[in-house]
């Protein structure tokens, strides 16, 4: 039975990240998690380097890479999550871990450009169907008042490989060249297949088995479940928005990322040392943050740690605004990527307590959706806004969003209390 505000004597020890990780299940998918992430960020920025330095693409074509990579899972979002709720689990992490390590050995032929696009695209696409099922197995085999820590070791593996990743694939390049990155991230996915191929993984007794009469009708009861999946989410107050504001910050950081270069060039007027500092200053800010909050942010509410997300956002963007300087960017930076890591967590942790097993696919397939769609947007309007008003009124702008949309969640989007 869910414990309730009026029950605090018979809430559980919030499980640390120490002790999530004696959970088997949970401890193969952190290292599942660590491999092909890494492996993830060789291969991507290995590319870049191809586009940037090979084949001498225009700035557009290398923002056409990410925009390739993220775009199947903004649009198919919705629709993998009807499917991983009805496939069984591991042998949907174990054949994208597969389909995904081939895919990748087929950079190693690539010479254009579109096949660059193709080839990541492709990935994305097997990748809308692994991140929603790596979901529902963390929510089946850790407690609920484990869920936070858990989230945040998954997302620590993935911001310190955003740190190593770059430095480790230069290195690579530049003594082996780009084909080494593209093997060792086929090597990555099919040692994550191994991982999650040995431990048992199973469903919740309660979620609902698929019969075959009543998959003959597969396009109806597809578009039927996507709807379920989309109207839990709309008619959940709380969990919309914790949602949103995730989405408002990833679109934050759409905008701020391609921006960041062009305002350290132009309005601070510094080096191409200072651009690089600045940006791994958001990665270590978002590191930081993920171990702070999981300890001393423990004991309060996810709808507050968000809003503490969304106001720190703001004030980041705010310092860079008013100030110019070096010094000034550094920090910005630093408390844009802290106050990220505030809603992050939090936010993936109510989705997992909130939904009901039987739709966690759906449910976390639509978020995906609606947090790449939040990216591409970022990417596509922060060069267009740029033009128009200029880099630091665009995050003036972003403040003055994240502001407004936090007022609007205090008063009108807060969770009910329970009676």
């Amino acid at each position: 039975m869910a414990t309730t505000a009026s029950q605090p004597e018979s809430a559980p020890h919030i499980l640390s990240m120490r002790e999530v990780l004696r959970i088997r299940v949970m401890r193969r998918l952190w290292y599942a998690q660590i491999v092909s992430n890494f492996g993830d960020f060789l291969a991507l920025f290995a590319v870049i380097g191809v586009l940037t330095f090979q084949l001498h693409g225009t700035a557009q074509q290398i923002t056409g890479v990410q925009i390739a990579y993220q775009l199947p899972i903004a649009v198919l979002g919705i629709l993998a999550g009807v499917f991983v709720d009805r496939w069984p689990l591991k042998r949907t992490l174990i054949s994208s871990d597969l389909m995904r390590g081939v895919l990748v050995l087929l950079l190693i032929v690539s010479t254009r450009t579109w096949h660059f696009y193709v080839i990541l695209a492709a990935i994305s696409v097997v990748s809308s169907f692994f991140g929603p099922a790596q979901g529902v197995v963390i929510r089946e085999a850790v407690p609920l008042h484990g869920l936070r820590s858990s989230n945040a070791l998954m997302q620590q593996v993935m911001f310190i490989m955003r740190i190593l990743g770059p430095a480790a694939a230069g290195l690579l390049v530049g003594s082996f060249g780009p084909r080494s990155c593209y093997i060792l991230d086929a090597v990555s996915f099919f040692a994550s297949a191994s991982f999650i191929g040995s431990v048992a993984i199973a469903r919740s007794v309660q979620v609902h088995r698929h019969t075959a009469s009543e998959d003959r009708n597969m396009v109806e009861r597809t578009l039927g479940e996507m709807r379920e999946g989309v109207a839990f989410i709309f008619h959940h107050a709380g969990l919309l928005f914790v949602i949103l504001a995730m989405a408002s910050g990833m679109f934050v950081l759409g905008c701020f990322g391609p921006l960041i270069a062009v305002y350290v060039r132009d309005t601070v007027h510094a080096s191409t040392m200072v651009y690089g500092v600045a940006s791994a200053m958001i990665g270590l800010g978002i590191l930081i943050g993920i171990n702070l909050l999981n300890t001393v942010g423990a004991r309060l509410a996810n709808n507050v740690l968000v809003y503490f997300g969304l106001g720190g956002i703001a004030v980041g963007l705010a310092v860079l605004t008013v100030f110019t300087r070096v010094s000034t960017t550094i920090v910005g930076d630093f408390v844009i990527g802290f106050s990220v890591s505030a809603i992050i967590i939090p936010a993936q942790t109510m989705i997992q307590m909130e939904t009901p097993p039987e739709l966690m696919g759906r449910v976390g397939s639509s978020v995906m959706s609606i947090i790449f769609t939040a990216q591409i947007l970022g990417l596509f309007l922060s060069g267009a806004l740029a033009q128009v008003t200029g880099v630091r009124e665009v995050f003036a702008l972003c403040a003055a969003m994240l502001v407004v949309f936090a007022l609007i969640g205090r008063l009108f989007m807060e969770p009910r209390p329970v009676a």
